[in-house]
Parts: C-alpha cells; structure tokens; sequence
C-alpha cells in the first residue's frame, strides 16, 4: 500500500489562490453593484483575505477590473478557427464557433455583465470590448470563408460575419438578465443562407 501523501501546499501556491479568490470576489460584486459602488474592503471582507493585502495584490482597484478582463474574458478566444470548422456546413460551424467561445456560460455572464455595465464609465471597458469584437470579428470571418461550401470574396465574409458577432454580442448581454436571447441556431442558418447567396459563381 502506497504511503506517498500529496506535497504540502507551496507559498506561491497559497498567495496564487488568495489573489484568485480576491478576482473572483471582485467579480461577483462588480456585477452585482457596478464597479462604483464597491468599496475594497468588502472585496477583501468577500474574498476572505486582509485588506492590506488586496492592495499588496492590486494597488489600485481599477487594477482589479483591468486583470480581470485581461485574464478571465482573453480579448482573442483561444480557440483556432479550424477547431470550429464543419466543412461545406457554414451554419454548424457558426453555432460550434459560439460553443467553443462561450460566452453564455456562467463566469462569461458574470464578467460581461460588468464589461457591459461599466462601458459608458470606464475607458477600460470600452477599450476592452472594442478589442474583443475586433477579434471575434476575425475569427468568425475565417470560419465563414473555411466553411463555404463555395467560394466565396473575403468582403461578403465579413459582412456575414459582423452580423453574426453582433447576435453573438446581444445574446451576451441578453445573460446579464436571464431574459430570452437571440436563437443562435436560426440566426447561423440566415447566415448560411447569406454564404449560399454570396457565393461566386462558377
């Protein structure tokens, strides 16, 4: 019988889990109350953590909301177009392009929830979402053009694709408030339809 015990936690692991449960905390709060409206020593009282050490963490409370976007909603899905790609099937391809994405699932809810709250308010936010759309913009282009069935021109693509990221945005933000969201299902098929038309010919 085996007598090995797993290694002790590691100091870096201990101060890893502390400044992960201070984002987590500042997560929930934020969505809930708005990034204003949160004092840190709640985030610390949240976390379970000093607050002399959230600042040890992140000096500034923006710093918070800057690591969180950074780190929890990467401004590029990582994720390679290919991996989404039903080949000849641009509507298949499109709906598992929003599953690999997620943005519906619930850490996505609760982070876009505050990059949507905190738009007008902070320029990190608008900067972020700017970034984010411009990539997912790319992304859904060139599973648009890898997964007509015909060719089709890289204008038309984006076209469709600007579309289909902005039903992918409101769906998104629809999370926020657990209300009904756009059907991504029919909308990747309105868009397949559009790659059928858009086809050249030949």
């Amino acid at each position: 019988m085996s007598t090995d015990q797993p290694a002790p936690p590691t100091e870096t692991d201990e101060s890893e889990g502390r400044r992960e449960r201070i984002l987590s905390a500042a997560a929930e709060l934020f969505a809930a109350d708005g990034f204003d409206a949160t004092p840190t020593y709640r985030i610390a009282e949240q976390a379970g953590v000093p607050k002399g050490l959230l600042f040890y963490y992140f000096p500034r409370k923006r710093d918070i909301l800057t690591t969180l976007l950074e780190e929890r909603i990467p401004e590029t899905p990582g994720l390679d177009a290919a991996e989404a790609v039903v080949a000849g099937d641009p509507a298949a391809s499109l709906v598992r392009l929003a599953d690999l994405v997620g943005l519906s699932r619930h850490e996505s809810v609760v982070l876009r929830t505050i990059l949507f709250r905190e738009l007008g308010t902070l320029p990190e936010s608008a900067t972020y979402a700017a970034r984010l759309r411009r990539n997912l913009l790319t992304l859904t282009e060139e599973v648009v053009v890898s997964s007509a069935p015909r060719p089709i021109t890289r204008e038309a693509a984006h076209k469709i694709a600007q579309t289909f990221v902005a039903v992918l945005l409101d769906d998104a933000n629809a999370q926020r408030y657990g209300g009904d969201g756009p059907d991504l299902g029919t909308a990747a098929e309105i868009m397949a339809l559009a790659v059928d038309r858009c086809a050249l010919p030949g």
